[in-house]
């Protein structure tokens, strides 16, 4: 999620088919305080995973998949981001079962984590 204020209700549906909405709600989602990479999930996974980073500061951020031999496989992000937390879906049905990298840069910042597809 972008840095910002957000709003939310939740609707409660009961068994007989009525329902009521809470109260608007306001969250404020503040910046991280680190760039952070997470391990992907599911994982192992076939054939899409979620790949989550923290961005402290708005950037540039690249973040790249690898097969074993170092071979580029996909670029999944090559643009600026805004501070805050984001997700990436990386969909590997065209790929062969095994493990694979995943490396994220953003400014100074430099991570690399394994996942591994089973098909």
């Amino acid at each position: 999620m972008e840095v910002g204020t957000y709003f939310y209700r939740l609707k409660q549906i009961d068994r007989n088919g009525s329902f009521t909405y809470s109260d608007i709600r306001e969250v404020e989602v503040t910046a991280p305080q680190r760039y952070e990479l997470t391990q992907n999930f599911p994982n192992p996974f076939n054939p899409q995973t979620d790949i989550v980073f923290r961005v402290k500061e708005e950037g540039v951020v690249t973040l790249k998949v690898f097969d074993l031999l170092g071979r580029e496989v996909k670029t999944l992000v090559n643009e600026k981001k805004g501070a805050g937390v984001h997700r990436i879906t990386f969909d590997a049905h065209a790929l062969p079962s095994g493990v694979y990298l995943y490396s994220i840069t953003m400014g100074s910042f430099h991570d690399v984590k394994k996942m591994l597809l089973v098909k």
